[in-house]
């Protein structure tokens, strides 16, 4: 499932909700809130964090996503 642009955040939140994984950053969407640009990558991953917290999801450290996705480390 995924979402861009407006679609992102409703369909991260769909996605939460069905035990799935999220992906947050400029390159799927620019805004913060509807008509606000977020400043940085670092505003969307905390704003998704705050929202998986509030859903009693567990966020992915760096080492378990590089795991979850099959990713070596650098």
């Amino acid at each position: 499932m995924i979402g861009v642009d407006p679609g992102q955040l409703p369909m991260a939140m769909i996605a939460m909700t069905m035990d799935g994984h999220v992906r947050v950053g400029l390159e799927d969407n620019i805004y913060y809130y509807r008509g606000v640009l977020a400043k940085t990558n670092g505003a969307l991953v905390e704003k998704i964090v705050r929202l998986s917290k509030e859903f009693g999801r567990e966020v992915a450290t760096p080492d378990e996503a590089r795991k979850i996705l099959s990713l070596t480390p650098p």
